[in-house]
């Protein structure tokens, strides 16, 4: 079993092409270890880990990047940070072109959606101070009204289609984690308190874990 990231996956069915964020799948053709790794990719992305995050990480075992062959896991992460209402239609539409071309190419694929909503009432976008802040320019600062944006995104989310079998239209999984993130060099906060999925939710980070996973056990069982 390999990983690949931002994999390229063919729709065999409709003859397009999408981006998948992490797919787990089997190695095409001969497979040679010794190349990245999954723990890895925190040097290549250059991801800041606190030291107990660390210590979990190299308790985990540890899975090759290789060229992918067969898919059987593919995971679409996508983050709604701010003007939250306004980029609905084109997040729903992202997520939505996901699992059509993860099962375009194999139903037996599992294919998961995971949601990043951030609850700030005030957040610093990169695309609103592509400048250095000083005291006469200071950052310009968004507004976000909440929790009602929070609650229009996962409500949106809601409405994305969902399979509870290989033959079925729609995710496998989803997971949804709400943020507490202003982005001005603060700390980044996770939610749990409404609108945030409470443990349990069929949206909570846990149940999008252990969901993938008993599918996988299902239709895998043999490899």
């Amino acid at each position: 079993m390999i990983l690949g990231v931002n994999h390229p996956m063919l729709d065999f069915e409709n003859d397009r092409e999408k981006r998948l964020d992490l797919v787990v799948a089997r190695p095409s053709g001969k497979f040679t270890p010794g190349k990245e790794s999954f723990k890895e990719l925190v040097f290549r992305y250059g991801i800041v880990l606190s030291d107990q995050v660390n210590a979990h990480l190299a308790d985990l075992p540890d899975i090759p990047v290789a060229d992918v062959g067969a898919v059987l896991i593919a995971l679409e992460a996508k983050a709604a940070m701010t003007a939250h209402v306004a980029a609905l239609p084109r997040l729903y539409d992202e997520l939505n072109s996901s699992h059509q071309a993860v099962h375009g190419a194999s139903n037996q694929a599992i294919a998961i959606a995971y949601v990043q909503v951030n609850a700030a009432p005030a957040f610093i976008s990169s695309v609103s101070n592509r400048y250095r802040w000083t005291e006469d320019t200071p950052a310009t600062v968004t507004q976000h009204k909440q929790p009602y944006a929070v609650e229009r995104v996962i409500d949106k989310i809601n409405k994305l289609p969902r399979r509870s079998n290989p033959t079925g239209r729609g995710f496998d999984g989803i997971g949804v984690t709400v943020l507490n993130l202003e982005n001005a060099g603060g700390s980044v906060d996770l939610m749990h308190a409404p609108p945030a999925p409470k443990a349990g939710d069929a949206f909570h980070y846990e149940s999008m874990i252990v969901r993938m996973a008993n599918e996988y056990d299902s239709r895998f069982s043999g490899i």
